[in-house]
């Protein structure tokens, strides 16, 4: 059987970016993932029924570092004869891109995401820059997650080789019977949003991701706080009380928040901030709307996963939101970097209730009928068969 090697930079992306679809390969291939962080490695192995191999990649530039992950892909690589290696996440496609070239790999294919270079400045920029263009020179086939990225590859001209999508966009697509309102009755919602300390007739947004500068996290908790005061002083009956769900871990290590936005996170009793979890479905089953202000994505799973759950959406004008969201259809686009901008659009959701309930009824129907997961599967499928002869 033909062999392709799927590769992440740490396995926890492994784990959740292509859930599922590394089992329905495996139907035609022998399909081995690869990442770093052995635990994870060990779960996707359990749920995927698959080989994986363990590498340790580090997220941040090191040299020594990253010049032993280039061995080790070597020394895998030779071992496997592996007719494809796909990557995505930066670090791991240019160590995996630059290694199968190095062993002559026939078909090594890489998956452009988020571009970190996006909101980088000055050296790091050009040095950020490079690396994309060495990974794109040493890949057979460069797909771009989304049309934002594939213009964004070529204005900075990072590569000349022919860019499409997978269908319409996404690297694994929504699995719509998982993620779907219907899961959750009526009671459920009001009983989990008791546990929250949630009334029925508060208005919640929520944002679902890495707690941290280039989500937008600083202007969205600045712009709710503003919001809150506005909404304090307003006679308006329907809406008792609003709340902020932040779904996610803070990272303070690469990319920190202002400490005031730490402090107000903690001491707003409104600002409910539940950490990482597993399973964001009943977040979204209570929740009115996502506000997803982030400075730079690939294609993100956060905003089909709320749409298909029937949310609409506040999102930035970047690469992936600006595709997946249609203009007052299922949400509405703001400029990035923009807390004005956020406040705005959050005040608009809360003083146009039949605005938000019509592009609430459009939200499920954008999503299934763009991104369903099995119809993501079947398009990357062709692909490999049409690079193996298959």
């Amino acid at each position: 059987m033909q062999k392709i090697l799927r590769i992440t930079t740490v396995s926890v992306s492994l784990n959740s970016l292509l859930n599922g679809q590394l089992r329905f390969l495996s139907g035609y291939y022998e399909v081995i993932g690869v990442a770093s962080g052995e635990e994870e490695l060990k779960e996707v192995s359990e749920r995927e029924g698959i080989r994986t191999v363990y590498i340790p990649m580090r997220r941040e530039i090191c040299i020594r570092n990253d010049l032993k992950s280039i061995y080790l892909f070597i020394r895998l690589f030779r071992k496997e004869q592996p007719d494809i290696v796909h990557a995505n996440t930066p670090k791991a496609s240019l160590l995996s891109m630059v290694a199968a070239k190095l062993c002559g790999v026939p078909h090594r294919v890489y998956t452009v995401t988020g571009l970190r270079f996006e909101t980088a400045t000055g050296s790091f920029r050009r040095l950020l820059i490079l690396m994309e263009k060495i990974t794109c020179a040493c890949a057979t086939k460069v797909i771009p997650e989304g049309n934002g990225v594939a213009s964004t590859l070529r204005n900075e001209k990072i590569t000349r080789k022919p860019l499409k999508k997978i269908l319409n966009g996404s690297i694994n697509g929504i699995d719509c019977s998982s993620f779907s309102p219907a899961l959750y009755t009526e009671k459920d919602r009001q009983e989990f949003r008791r546990t929250l300390g949630i009334q029925s007739c508060d208005f919640v947004f929520i944002f679902v991701g890495r707690l941290v500068k280039d989500k937008g996290i600083n202007e969205l908790v600045a712009s709710f706080c503003r919001l809150e005061e506005r909404y304090t002083l307003s006679v308006n009956k329907q809406i008792k009380n609003l709340k902020l769900v932040l779904v996610g871990s803070v990272e303070q290590e690469l990319d920190p928040l202002e400490p005031e936005t730490l402090e107000t996170i903690q001491v707003n009793s409104n600002i409910i901030s539940v950490g990482f979890q597993k399973d964001v479905r009943p977040y979204f089953a209570i929740s009115d709307a996502l506000v997803f202000p982030s400075y730079r994505e690939g294609f993100p799973n956060v905003v089909m996963q709320a749409g298909a759950m029937g949310l609409p959406s506040i999102v930035t004008d970047i690469n992936g939101c600006n595709e997946i969201i249609i203009e007052g259809k299922n949400g509405v686009i703001i400029p990035p970097k923009n807390e004005q901008a956020i406040y705005d659009k959050m005040l608009y959701f809360l003083d146009n209730p039949e605005e938000v309930n019509r592009m609430t009824s459009n939200a499920r129907e954008c999503i299934t009928s763009r991104y369903e997961q099995r119809n993501v599967w079947e398009a990357l499928l062709k692909e490999y068969q049409s690079l193996t002869g298959r």
